[in-house]
């Protein structure tokens, strides 16, 4: 009998699937990238920036991939119970690749410049593709809180609905992952800082176009 412990994950993985669907399970397992195929349900509050990772978390465990740690591209703000972090600093450095295994940016400065994020390849953690513009319901507005150099916001004004814990009063920066917008501008192509939504509640984020989507990186 073979000892399983030198067979490669791989190998272990098909044996427990039994053949079916072997390749498919195969770049879910190597997947370092997704967008939520489902948000909280609670618009923007994720019960801060723990909630959202572990919502990140849960979802690329049932898809295979739970054995990576998972991270939310989020912002926040500094207050009295959080200090200020940036998004593009909690998602290492690249490469990182879709649940098919196409490779959207190869690292940090890529990602935040000439990358290869669009509709097609901005998939879920099952592979999907997400509704965009055009789509009934259009689901485009990803939430993140960040500038369009991944960093957070500074000053009074709340971009990231109270740091991921409102889901009524306030207003959240989103990003396009279809890179479709209203004009043709940069802002509108932008996958992570486009506009602001009109509000925190999940009836809010809606009317803008989003359902609390997150976008989900896997920094190691």
């Amino acid at each position: 009998m073979k000892n399983l412990r030198a067979v490669a994950p791989f190998a272990l993985l098909s044996l427990a699937l039994g053949g079916c669907g072997t390749v498919e399970r195969f770049e879910q397992y190597t997947m370092t990238f997704f967008v939520t195929s489902t948000g909280a349900g609670r618009g923007a509050d994720y019960g801060g920036l723990a909630g959202a990772d572990a919502h990140c978390q849960a979802l690329a465990t049932v898809a295979g991939s739970g054995h990576r740690v998972w991270r939310a591209y989020l912002g926040t703000s500094p207050s009295p119970a959080s200090p200020t972090q940036n998004a593009r600093d909690r998602i290492g450095k690249g490469p990182w690749q879709n649940a098919k295994g196409v490779v959207i940016a190869q690292n940090i400065s890529e990602l935040h410049g000439k990358n290869n994020l669009n509709k097609q390849t901005a998939l879920t953690e099952k592979g999907e593709m997400v509704n965009g513009s055009g789509d009934t319901p259009n689901l485009h507005d990803i939430l993140t809180g960040s500038r369009p150099d991944g960093t957070a916001y500074s000053g009074g004004a709340d971009r990231t609905c109270g740091n991921w814990t409102q889901s009524g009063a306030g207003a959240a920066m989103v990003g396009h992952h279809d890179r479709l917008g209203i004009g043709d501008d940069e802002s509108a192509r932008s996958w992570h800082s486009s506009h602001l939504s009109n509000g925190c509640s999940q009836d809010n984020l809606r009317s803008t176009g989003g359902a609390g989507l997150l976008y989900c990186f896997a920094p190691n």
